[in-house]
């Protein structure tokens, strides 16, 4: 009868004499150790269990001390071998066999197949995570050496306690509890920020997941528990936190995987936001997406560094000018497994040089002409609209400027700035330069090439001399400008674009749509919004400030020290008629720095020429000062004698004009 109870256990069962004879052996036993109950009656179980020639015979078991000491023994893990000369791990529990008379005759031991959890706790050992595994009443049933690693505890230490006594967290109780009352449909529980106890008391900051494990009816069996410890991630985030400029980091695939608080004030998203987002999607920026995207670039080349100003686009769309730095994030072994970047924000820096710019500059152009002002006065409202523009103007009157300026002021502005010399290039030429081709479309198109619309998608696509494109390009670009798509060269297919044109010429386009040069429904389509630039003999009191410009910007070029120009010189260059316009004088005041290499450029230094001119052509020229008190004067009358009028047109603040009248001796009634 005993051994058929003892036949009924899943466990394999044998108990011994007090010599440590084998007397009974179950079913269970026989399978788990291959030998048979017959073979091993009566043999000492060390002989039989322990004969392995890599285990020896021990000294004492957990059955021999059971007897000895007359308590039970539980050991979670020793190995015994088997019939057929293999290491068996088993859990084993000893203990001592009492008769009806309360006499010690022996002792029993169960033991059970460990090998699976042994096989489980090898794998979890190899996790870098710690990981545990809890009973459906939150029991600790494994906990792998990184758990040990970062909890202190050792593994035989935490088996068989409860999660919530072992580290202090009510969050514990609080998941066993769910889990228990949705067993299977349970959500995994995941907490960012969750807080262990350690052995030493230490307060270990981990990320935790919880996933229930129920049978196939739902139950809850138990937990699996996975933790990592975010010390470090905490500390490079407290310290990314107190960073004034912006930093994130990407991984790969360029997902956002950390994104500080300064980032969140230059971009309007909060880190939750972005996290795990492309930062393409969230900075917007001109160079997301290309060759230029310096984190890409530093990503993918050496020195594994990168660069750039650019423009992002906040939460709200604005554009941001920013500096970027970018680096790769490279593993022990030097693989690149990110990247990380740096963004400062040139906002402030970018309103302080427009503030300490010289008198008389505009959106970067420099002007104290009121016909110059009035035109800069409107740009802001052009660049507001998508609305096609006619930039009209003789050769060097700064054309390509008010289109940069335009551009620069718009919602497009972080976007690229493409220029185009359409009366450079022959009509073929000129239609694969603005659409592009594809392969095969002529002799040497071996492969496809984006064109000059591809380029400024989304941006602006500044074409200069449009009154020099043939008739038959003329019927092209109409085409684009009313579809908004075009076909590249050797393609049928229409491509959609999205770009705002600017175009210019220094052309009569009236005249030659009145002489059939050029299409009349093409003029109308790019005479939407007009400029008409006055040429430099038309704004002669700019003069000044652009000598002054070219000269500031030849010294820093060419390491020289010249100091300005003689009032001779001065009164020379405002007697010009500047057929070339501000490139000429640009030229003239180059050509001049051939010859000058510090003090004031004299009249030998111009060109011949020029220098010729000051005995015959121009006879009592006014001096300086004499020309600043007759502009004044002449500003002042314009306005009648309002101050602030006159401030404005002449660029000057309302205190340089009061120091100005007290230095002429104007009267400032």
């Amino acid at each position: 009868q005993r051994q058929l109870v003892f036949d009924s256990a899943f466990d394999g069962v044998f108990t011994v004499d007090m010599d440590f004879n084998i007397t009974l052996f179950n079913k269970a036993a026989e399978q788990l150790t291959g030998f048979k109950q017959d073979e091993v009656l009566g043999k000492p179980f060390r002989d039989v269990l322990y004969s392995h020639a890599d285990l020896g015979l021990p000294e004492t078991t957990p059955l021999i001390t059971a007897i000895q000491t007359g308590h039970p023994v539980i050991e979670e893990c020793i190995y015994i071998n088997t019939a057929d000369g293999d290491i068996l791990p088993v859990s084993v529990r000893a203990a001592p066999l009492i008769d009806t008379r309360g006499v010690m005759i022996g002792g029993v031991k169960s033991f059970r197949d460990n090998t699976d959890r042994i096989q489980t706790n090898l794998i979890l050992d190899h996790v870098i995570d710690g990981v545990f595994t809890t009973d459906k009443n939150g029991k600790i049933t494994s906990f792998n050496k990184a758990a040990a690693n970062i909890t202190g505890f050792d593994r035989q230490e935490v088996l068989g306690k409860s999660c919530h006594d072992l580290f202090a967290s009510e969050r514990c109780e609080q998941r066993m509890a769910q889990f228990a009352q949705f067993g299977s449909s349970a959500e995994p529980w995941i907490d960012k920020h969750f807080y262990l106890k350690a052995k030493d008391d230490r307060i270990v900051p981990v990320s935790m997941s919880s996933v229930p494990i129920a049978d196939q009816r739902g139950n809850l069996l138990g937990t699996v528990q996975t933790f990592r410890d975010v010390t470090h991630e905490l500390q490079n985030s407290f310290i990314l936190d107190s960073v004034t400029d912006g930093v994130f980091t990407v991984d790969q695939n360029f997902i956002i995987t950390s994104f500080n608080k300064a980032l969140e004030k230059i971009t309007g998203y909060t880190a939750a936001e972005a996290l795990g987002q492309k930062c393409s999607e969230t900075f917007r920026s001109e160079l997301c997406g290309t060759e230029k995207c310096p984190m890409a670039e530093a990503m993918t080349s050496e020195p594994n560094a990168a660069a750039q100003n650019t423009k992002i686009r906040n939460k709200k769309g604005q554009p941001v000018p920013v500096n970027v730095i970018a680096t790769a994030l490279t593993d022990d072994d030097g693989n690149v497994i990110g990247g990380v970047e740096t963004i400062r924000d040139l906002t402030e820096i970018t309103e302080l040089r427009r503030k300490l710019s010289p008198e008389g500059t505009e959106h970067g152009i420099l002007t104290r002409s009121p016909k110059m002002r009035k035109i800069l006065s409107v740009l802001p409202e052009f660049a507001k609209s998508d609305a096609t523009i006619l930039i009209l103007g003789e050769s060097g009157t700064g054309k390509e400027l008010i289109a940069q300026s335009i551009h620069a002021q718009s919602n497009r502005s972080d976007k690229p700035f493409v220029a185009v010399n359409s009366g450079a290039l022959p009509d073929t030429l000129l239609e694969s330069e603005l659409f592009g081709y594809k392969a095969g479309a002529f002799t040497d198109a071996r492969k496809d090439k984006k064109g000059r619309f591809a380029a400024a998608e989304k941006g602006t696509l500044f074409l200069d001399e449009i009154g020099d494109i043939s008739p038959a390009m003329q019927v092209k670009l109409l085409r684009v400008i009313q579809s908004r798509t075009y076909e590249p060269l050797g393609s049928n297919a229409p491509i959609k674009t999205d770009v705002r044109i600017i175009a210019a010429t220094n052309k009569k386009l009236e005249e030659m749509v009145s002489q059939g040069t050029f299409r009349e429904d093409l003029y109308y389509r790019l005479n939407v919004v007009k400029i008409d630039l006055p040429p430099l003999r038309e704004r002669i009191e700019d003069v000044p400030l652009l000598i002054e410009h070219f000269i500031n910007r030849f010294n820093e070029q060419r390491g020289r020290h010249v100091e300005g120009v003689s009032e001779e010189v001065l009164s020379l260059l405002m007697h010009i008629e500047y057929p070339g316009n501000i490139r000429e004088l640009e030229n003239i005041i180059e050509y001049a720095f051939i010859l000058c290499h510090e003090g004031l450029i004299l009249p030998r230094h111009l060109p011949e020429w020029l220098a010729g001119r000051s005995d015959t052509s121009i006879s009592g020229p006014l001096t300086l000062r004499e020309m600043e008190r007759k502009a004044i004067m002449e500003a002042l009358r314009r306005n009648d004698d309002q101050k602030m009028k006159t401030c404005r047109e002449l660029g000057i603040s309302k205190d340089t004009l009061r120091r100005k009248l007290a230095a002429y001796g104007i009267s400032d009634s």
